[in-house]
């Protein structure tokens, strides 16, 4: 395929791979079976579910898009765009956790991390050892990846980190935090620097659980850094490279976002119509009413859209092509 073609030229197969079906039906049966019965205890209690993390783990579904040579599985983006979906399905904190793991985590360190981040952090990443968190979005610019002030300032072989980044997932459940800082403001984006910082290190510090409206079990909280010495092995790429690895990583991280979004969807129509079918009026299930069978047409039609445009954005960044407007879309 020439490195020119535009990918919406590129035609789109929709049929699952034998192995893609058995990878979603996989994480359905485990999300159903072990996720769904306690998905509203999380919610209720934000107890966060670690038993739910352990599960993934030894379902290898932390390894799913990552090389066999680090203790990946060696499958798709698609496959893990199925097995979020069906994770979300079953409990959406549980999928936010998996999406943040897989996407914001451990594969900026896959992408751009050299071989001894990747034996440091990469590996635990996928093998369920460790937990991720992704830490751009500050309290005054959210995710504008290339507007922070958390900063970098140099100090020999390490970097000495101050600021706060806000809302990040999996806060004090993690055990690494891709963080952005930035070594030079006169340079703008170009002083940014993705570095990895693992928690304990002196002067790392969280603030209070947010109290969400939902998702509400996964840690969910500020981190601060009040002269945090960082060691310079820890920054991934190069000096400058920062705002260039933030942009993408939140291309493929939109992907499994969409995944979760779909799946916290359709287990929303699966309530609607089981609720359709059970209420009686009139003598007869609301599912006989034809403005209900209409609702229940267009949810699904725009579900199946919404599966089919997070589908065809995994299914490009296989192709190895640009998919930056397809995972926004």
């Amino acid at each position: 395929m020439s490195a020119t073609t535009n990918a919406a030229d590129i035609g789109f197969n929709c049929a699952l791979s034998d192995e893609q079906q058995m990878l979603r039906d996989t994480a359905r049966q485990v999300a159903q079976d072990n996720f769904a019965p306690k998905a509203a205890y999380h919610d209720a209690t934000s107890e966060f579910p670690r038993d739910n993390v352990r599960i993934m783990a030894q379902n290898e579904f932390f390894g799913v898009p990552f090389p066999t040579e680090y203790g990946g599985v060696g499958a798709d983006y698609l496959s893990y765009a199925l097995i979020e979906e069906e994770i979300s399905r079953a409990c959406a904190t549980t999928g936010v956790i998996y999406s943040v793991q897989i996407s914001l985590a451990a594969m900026p360190i896959c992408n751009f991390g050299n071989e001894e981040q990747k034996e440091r952090f990469l590996k635990p990443l996928i093998k369920g050892d460790m937990l991720g968190a992704y830490a751009l979005s500050e309290p005054s610019n959210g995710s504008d990846a290339s507007a922070g002030r958390t900063s970098a300032t140099d100090d020999g072989d390490h970097y000495i980190i101050n600021g706060t980044k806000n809302f990040i997932t999996n806060a004090i459940e993690a055990d690494t935090y891709v963080v952005y800082a930035n070594t030079n403001f006169d340079l703008g984006h170009k002083g940014m620097i993705a570095i990895v910082i693992e928690k304990g290190t002196p002067g790392f510090t969280f603030g209070k659980l947010e109290d969400k409206m939902g998702i509400r079990a996964s840690a969910t909280a500020e981190l601060h850094f009040d002269n945090c010495r960082v060691p310079k092995a820890n920054v991934l790429g190069d000096v400058g490279h920062g705002f260039k690895i933030a942009l993408a990583t939140l291309d493929g991280g939109r992907i499994g976002i969409a995944a979760q979004a779909v799946g916290i969807a359709q287990a929303a129509l699966d309530l609607a119509k089981k609720y359709s079918q059970e209420r009686m009026a009139f003598g007869k299930p609301i599912s006989d009413k034809q403005a209900i069978q209409f609702m229940l047409a267009d949810m699904a039609t725009n579900i199946e859209a919404a599966r089919l445009l997070t589908w065809r954005a995994a299914w490009i960044k296989d192709q190895g092509q640009r998919y930056t407007k397809e995972a926004a879309m």
